[in-house]
């Protein structure tokens, strides 16, 4: 599967954005996907998960009740809506999908494909 990160840019505190990541390839719907994030000189976090029917949503603590993660699997799409953005939320942001699997969601390790990453960046 190949995935296209976009929707990053320069907002200011507050704000909202909505990024999306497009799958290429077959199958899409037999994987799970998630988003990722890397802050400046930090490692790449997890930030927010949803397996490959939907039922299951999971987001890091940091986020919960600002970000929402969803998916068209007829689309072969992945979305991340973010609100009330805070300048800690700067970073790249990077989608990844795995094979469905009943693992835990924020191991990068199992995500087998990944795209490029958007920035995002919020100013105070």
């Amino acid at each position: 599967v190949q995935l296209q990160a976009y929707g990053g840019g320069l907002v200011q505190a507050g704000g909202s954005l909505r990024l999306s990541c497009a799958a290429s390839g077959r199958y899409f719907n037999n994987y799970d996907a998630a988003w990722f994030r890397q802050a400046p000189g930090k490692e790449r976090d997890f930030v927010a998960a949803i397996s490959w029917t939907s039922r299951n949503r999971d987001y890091a603590d940091s986020v919960k009740g600002r970000f929402t993660i969803s998916r068209d699997n007829t689309k072969n799409t992945v979305a991340l809506q973010i609100n009330n953005l805070k300048p800690e939320d700067t970073a790249v942001y990077y989608c990844a999908v795995r094979p469905k699997q009943n693992t835990d969601v924020d191991v990068q390790g199992s995500y087998t494909d990944w795209g490029q990453g958007t920035l995002v960046t919020v100013s105070s």
